[in-house]
């Protein structure tokens, strides 16, 4: 009996024999296991074998699938070619659950692929191989003639000859390799890593991802297959794959789930072979208001005074990856108003604000910073961002444009807020324009937030709160949690991350001191005498409301 129910199942739907095997040692909701019960049955078509295991699974069966009743929103961003390939196909979509339509139910990456396509919980609906295969037919061919002429008024986001790559348009017989650089990508975007390291070393390779600042090893290929993942990418980022001894760069834009995403490509040669670093930035993410990047209350006030004035200077400084181009995007956000034109110019363009004229700094056609920033001021703007304020020409059009009447809004890398001013004092600048140009310095780093699912309470130590300038009396009142780890966080203890900063407003005190050129040190001691709170304050201002922990404020700031 148990040999026709095998025939059945295997001919019937995508199941192996393997998972067929350990199929029958499944028990069913009241402990019994399936192979016992199949030989108590018979069953003579694959919808009668394939029925009887759903009932026992507890799972949902459907015999004949209602294909004109499926929505052809539901398979815009599924390509053919993988429903087919997977036998998978969803069916009815409902507030928070998405059904899927599937011939092995045991096989759960397919359904891990729509929840992240969807953002849903998934729930599998069971039908033989034929029927979804025929109804995968019906559904498509019905999108086809519902799509018809759609190319030809939809939008373009990239240039014509970088062709976008999906994720899941991925054929069987695919290279190997193909499959395994398709499958990396798709699990850096589903576990929301911002960078990819691919590290080649004498006798092996690492791969790794950046998840929340963070760098967690993935996997180690063997060390054989270093050159074809590494030419595979190259050409996918349009690389030269002969060139072996200079450093690269590319991008590979590529979409998913709806998505539009960025890879930045990075090739630098080591003893070793190349290393390749990809930057992954998702363009169709929501710009985030002010309020939820963490800022705190009173420093968030004082923001919203700097951007909506009509003119002057405001910078926002901090390590790469601190989220700086993330609060000017905010910033634009909040004053992009009918009545204000707004140009930026970027290296690159991270995010589309619509209303706002973005332009991408080329090296290679001579479009710099300098040349983009003269360009514009006779675009008779209201405010302009910089990506960043890097050299001289740069922070001098900056200032300029300042005090011609435009808010500028611009980036620079120094280690605090009070580390400006002599940084652009070095650069060559005149100490009256900087005294006179600039409102405010925003200083931001990045701490990861604990994860609500698992973070557990605890009593510092002496030594922990001495660490971050923390005593006993701030205690009272709070509670302090450390991470631990879950299924929720990936063992990680933390999910997402929160801004904590320091604003330094210039006031007449700050102009005197940066009009004698005095130190940032001076400065930042006039500052936080005034009143300022530093981003150590704000730290431990997190840690007392249970957002982050001592060991992630102590990781990211330094004693003063």
């Amino acid at each position: 009996m148990a040999a026709t129910f095998e025939k059945l199942i295997v001919k019937g739907t995508g199941i192996t024999r393997e998972q067929f095997d350990r199929l029958m040692e499944t028990p069913n909701a009241k402990g019994e296991l399936i192979g016992e019960l199949v030989d108590s049955h018979s069953h003579s078509t694959p919808e009668e074998a394939l029925a009887f295991i759903c009932k026992n699974l507890d799972m949902r069966f459907i015999k004949d699938i209602p294909s004109n009743d499926i929505a052809v929103d539901l398979v815009r961003d599924i390509p053919r070619k993988y429903a087919q390939a997977n036998e998978v196909l969803p069916f009815q979509e409902e507030q928070n659950v998405l059904h899927v339509l599937v011939s092995n139910p045991l096989n759960t990456k397919n359904l891990e692929d729509m929840k992240v396509l969807f953002r849903k919980e998934v729930t599998p609906v069971v039908a033989t191989s034929s029927k979804i295969q025929d109804a995968i037919n019906r559904v498509y061919e019905k999108s086809t003639s519902a799509l018809e002429g759609l190319d030809e008024i939809e939008e373009e986001e990239y240039d014509l000859d970088d062709p976008v790559i999906d994720l899941l348009d991925t054929a069987e017989d695919d290279a190997p390799v193909i499959k395994l650089v398709n499958t990396l990508l798709f699990r850096a975007v589903k576990e929301k890593a911002s960078d990819i390291h691919i590290e080649p070393y004498e006798k092996d390779m690492v791969v790794r991802f950046r998840v929340d600042g963070v760098l967690f090893d993935i996997f180690k290929p063997p060390k054989k297959f270093q050159n074809a993942i590494t030419s595979r990418i190259k050409v996918m980022a349009n690389l030269n794959i002969a060139e072996k001894r200079l450093p690269q760069d590319g991008r590979i834009p590529l979409k998913l789930a709806g998505k539009d995403i960025d890879v930045r490509v990075n090739t630098v040669p080591t003893s070793h072979g190349e290393r390749l670093v990809m930057r992954l930035q998702d363009r169709s993410s929501v710009i985030l208001d002010l309020e939820q990047l963490g800022i705190n209350d009173q420093d968030l006030e004082q923001m919203d005074k700097i951007i909506h004035k009509p003119y002057g200077i405001l910078l926002v400084t901090g390590p790469t990856g601190s989220g700086k181009s993330t609060t000017l995007y905010s910033c634009v956000s909040r004053i992009n108003t009918i009545d204000k034109n707004i140009i930026t110019v970027e290296h690159p363009v991270e995010q589309r604000i619509h209303g706002v004229g973005q332009i991408q700094v080329n090296h290679k056609i001579g479009l710099t910073f300098g040349s983009a920033l003269r360009a514009i001021l006779r675009q008779d703007p209201n405010v302009i961002m910089i990506g960043e304020i890097r050299d001289l020409e740069t922070a001098e059009i900056a200032i300029n444009a300042s005090l011609t009447g435009h808010l500028v809004l611009s980036t620079i890398h120094t280690n605090d807020s009070a580390g400006v001013f002599p940084r652009l004092i070095d650069m060559g600048c005149e100490p009256f324009l900087i005294a006179t140009s600039l409102l405010g310095v925003l200083a931001q780093r990045l701490v990861r937030v604990l994860c609500p699912h698992c973070k557990e309470q605890y009593t510092p130590t002496d030594t922990e709160l001495q660490s971050v300038d923390m005593n006993r009396e701030q205690l009272m009142g709070a509670t302090v949690y450390k991470p631990v780890g879950c299924s929720e966080c990936n063992q990680k203890g933390y999910i997402g991350r929160t801004v904590i900063e320091e604003l330094l407003m210039v006031t007449e005190d700050i102009r005197s001191l940066i009009m004698q050129q005095q130190d940032g040190g001076t400065i930042r001691k006039l500052a936080t005498q005034k009143g300022m709170k530093t981003v150590r304050d704000h730290g431990v201002q997190k840690v007392l409301q249970g957002i982050t922990s001592i060991e992630e404020v102590l990781a990211n700031t330094q004693v003063e």
